[in-house]
């Protein structure tokens, strides 16, 4: 029978149990598997962070778990997790090599780019397929500096998980972006933009529609939701354009 944990035993919590010497081995181990893996990560490619793809975000992972455990459990032998490494690593190698060769594979492996803002209004089916809410899309929007939807011609969900935005070559009137006045208190950079007389867009995806058009309480067509605000019109500013 094992000796029961003495909780908060400060001895174990920071040593442990093995011989001081074998805080040197830790040492080696890490630099050795570190080196490897480096080596391999360098043969293979590197991506910026915001570029990485799903493959990639897997061989990460999948890395990561390799290259812990060999660093400090003296049960794993070294030339184990060199070859788990390497497997790992020659997998996403292949893959990247399918991928080159097949668009078709690449859409497998990688995904798409899902539009999921169309003239100026949010893609419902391209949401629902970018696994999105409406405030992550308008979130990742302002990010880019959008403040209106009216100045987005088109906008894609990257297969990293970036967004691309288009802008119009001339501005349309569309759903502010910004958050209410009262967070806008100490917000100078921009403003709401003028009110369009005589449209109403959803509160919810941006559907833009003229005010005759639009019953109280009536449901968007687009998305269903049942509240409208004016629309209001802002300029382009620095946004890539569509030809």
């Amino acid at each position: 029978m094992e000796d029961p944990v003495i909780p908060f035993d400060l001895a174990r919590m920071f040593f442990g149990e093995h011989p001081p010497l074998f805080y040197l081995e830790i040492l080696f181990r890490t630099v050795v598997i570190y080196g490897y893996t480096l080596t391999l990560v360098r043969w293979i490619g590197g991506r910026s962070v915001a570029q990485l793809s799903m493959m990639d975000m897997l061989l990460v992972i999948a890395l990561g778990s390799a290259v812990g455990d060999a660093t400090f459990y003296p049960d794993v032998p070294l030339l184990q997790a060199m070859l788990a490494i390497t497997v790992i690593v020659m997998l996403n190698k292949a893959l990247d090599a399918i991928a080159a060769r097949s668009k078709r594979a690449n859409q497998v492996i990688d995904g798409r780019p899902i539009a999921v803002v169309r003239d100026g209004c949010i893609s419902i089916p391209g949401r629902k397929a970018s696994d999105m809410s409406m405030e992550e899309v308008r979130s990742m929007l302002r990010r880019l500096g959008v403040a209106n939807l009216g100045q987005v011609e088109m906008a894609f969900v990257e297969e990293g998980g970036g967004m691309s935005v288009f802008g119009r070559r001339k501005p349309a009137p569309g759903l502010s972006l910004l958050p209410p006045d009262d967070m806008m208190r100490h917000v100078t950079l921009r403003t709401p933009g003028e009110t369009v007389e005589g449209h109403l867009c959803c509160a919810e995806c941006g559907n833009l529609r003229r005010s005759g058009e639009v019953r109280q309480d009536q449901p968007c067509d687009n998305c269903g939701n049942r509240g409208w605000t004016e629309a209001r019109l802002l300029d382009t500013g620095e946004l890539p354009q569509l030809d």
